[in-house]
């Protein structure tokens, strides 16, 4: 799943590495990929990104194996993550004289999910491609390597104005690049149930993309906020808080949308039931 918006501060982030780890805390494997030179991703995830670090960046611009930046979290054992250094924040301009540049991070990462098919960790279930808030090439690979866009929406109305040109692209990297890309699921975000406004944008949403747009809402919540700032996602933070719970019953809605991991719903919804208990 390629997590993108190209408005930033919409959450894309935060529901890449949170998602992520309800999956993970799910019992699945889980590989998030940093494509974001800012690196936030990695940060939550507590895993190293110092410049120098094997990372995304010498995946896609010098073409090293994948599994040699691979990193595991520290909290979540089935949690991997590619980082993005301060080195990916050049790979826009150094890419555009690739061949294939659009497709050197999905080739990557085809090779190594036949290595994990093969090895004692087993195979991964889900990876998640976190994107700049941009549509440039980096988002491009992004595009390319993904089944499956999740878009996260702010629940304000500038979050909405973009969504069309973000669709276009889409669909442009769909006839092109990617024809197997689509919109499967759309993350309300930021969400505060006392406003008007968010209530109508949050309506407006559900209106146009009533397919796509998951149930849950993830409210406004200092945890999440808190959280990176301590390496870590909320979901290990902080278990029992808003934030985390709603990001839990998002992974759970993932997990019910795919055919092909119809058990693991159920240990999701026990880890919320157990959480929502220790709240209680």
């Amino acid at each position: 799943m390629t997590v993108a918006n190209q408005k930033g501060g919409v959450g894309k982030t935060t529901t890449t590495v949170n998602v992520a780890a309800g999956l993970a805390m799910a019992g699945l494997n889980v590989l998030v990929i940093d494509n974001d030179p800012q690196g936030n991703a990695s940060t939550a995830l507590g895993v190293e990104h110092r410049s120098g670090t094997p990372s995304v960046y010498e995946v896609l611009v010098e073409g090293a194996p994948m599994s040699e930046s691979v990193q595991q979290c520290p909290d979540i054992p089935t949690l991997w993550c590619v980082p993005a250094t301060i080195d990916l924040s050049g790979a826009e301009i150094e890419l555009v004289s690739l061949v294939s540049r659009e497709t050197r991070l999905r080739r990557a990462l085809d090779v190594y999910l036949q290595e994990r098919e093969a090895s004692p960790e087993g195979r991964i279930d889900y990876v998640l491609v976190d994107c700049p808030p941009s549509l440039g090439l980096l988002t491009v690979n992004a595009f390319v390597t993904g089944r499956e866009v999740l878009i996260p929406i702010q629940c304000e109305y500038y979050a909405l104005e973009g969504l069309s040109q973000l669709l276009k692209t889409i669909d442009m990297i769909k006839a092109h690049l990617n024809p197997t890309l689509h919109v499967s699921t759309i993350l309300l975000t930021m969400y505060d149930g006392r406003t008007n406004l968010a209530q109508q944008v949050a309506q407006e949403v559900r209106t146009h993309f009533p397919e796509q747009t998951l149930r849950t809402t993830v409210p406004r919540s200092v945890r999440i906020s808190e959280a990176p700032s301590h390496g870590q996602t909320v979901m290990t933070y902080d278990p029992g808080s808003t934030g985390a719970l709603a990001y839990l019953e998002a992974a759970r809605e993932v997990t019910e949308r795919d055919p092909a991991l119809r058990g693991a719903p159920s240990q999701t919804t026990t880890a919320t039931n157990e959480q929502q208990g220790e709240t209680r």
